[in-house]
């Protein structure tokens, strides 16, 4: 007898509807390459803060084998400044513009702001990814109800990136963040945005210890017991520096084994800085997986 995957298994299949398609998702994850048009992110700020080089890095990790690339005009480390719209306009709408005429790989933009979202969409996005999960702005769920075809990555945060990581706690990571989805998701609905089109994220490094980010990793499957893909934002992270005594910019390993692990786990989809590592390992793991 044939068992049939239940939606927490890692085998289960979810639907994701963006760009006016319907994408499947959990049988192998999908690859979210990073591009951050910033000069303060915690791990690449400033190496790809002008058009011209945000753009070619982007093409770059396209290349690599990047399903969706993910725009972002304003760092989100912990106590990272808050920029203006204006400039964050300036970052990232021209870089989604010169993509959008020279690849066919989705873009996603990454802000928690309404107008920001608005523009990126007019420039070429078609996923809108808010690490407030769509909180911080009272604009953006309207927003994103006006725009059927636009995919919506809602995160999980505690505090903002100013103050959440002072003192972040839980009665049970899992539960909590499992809990804080299933209401967001029925706002959602309420709002006009389709659970289709929706994504969620646990929020790795956003209000959580080392601890809780292993807790969150280990209970993906979990997570998914809502029947909406998840999005895993481990790259490089701090959480993994504490686990293996690695700086930052020595933890490319470190990532690329927890996404081994996530796949395991029948993750839908990595946010990851590393995209040919993580592509070409997991293509290695599934080689001989099936």
């Amino acid at each position: 007898m044939v068992m049939k995957p239940t939606p927490d298994s890692p085998s289960a299949t979810r639907v994701w509807n963006y760009g006016g398609q319907i994408h499947e998702t959990g049988r192998f994850p999908l690859v979210m390459g990073i591009v951050n048009v910033t000069p303060d992110s915690f791990s690449d700020g400033g190496e790809y803060a002008t058009v011209d080089s945000a753009v070619a890095h982007a093409l770059k990790l396209v290349d690599e084998g990047a399903d969706i690339l993910d725009i972002g005009g304003e760092s989100t480390r912990p106590g990272a400044e808050v920029v203006t719209v204006e400039e964050e306009l300036d970052r990232v709408v021209p870089v989604i513009a010169a993509l959008s005429s020279q690849t066919d790989i989705p873009i996603s933009i990454d802000t928690t702001k309404a107008e920001v979202a608005r523009q990126s969409i007019e420039a070429g996005a078609s996923i809108v990814n808010d690490i407030s999960g769509l909180q911080f702005d009272p604009e953006m769920i309207p927003l994103c109800a006006t725009h059927p075809d636009v995919g919506v990555i809602c995160m999980h945060i505690q505090g903002t990136p100013q103050t959440m990581q002072d003192d972040p706690h839980y009665e049970d990571v899992v539960r909590d963040i499992g809990e804080y989805f299933e209401k967001r998701l029925t706002l959602f609905t309420q709002a006009g945005i389709a659970p289709e089109r929706v994504v969620f994220d646990p929020g790795i490094g956003f209000g959580k210890t080392a601890g809780h980010n292993l807790e969150i990793l280990k209970g993906v499957p979990t997570l998914q017991k809502l029947g909406r893909p998840v999005l895993i934002g481990h790259s490089r992270k701090r959480f993994i520096g504490k686990l293996l005594g690695r700086e930052v910019d020595e933890r490319l390993w470190g990532t690329v084994g927890i996404s081994i692990g996530l796949a395991q786990l029948g993750v839908d989809l990595l946010r990851v800085h590393d995209v040919r590592a993580t592509v070409d390992s997991l293509q290695a793991w599934k080689a001989i997986s099936d």
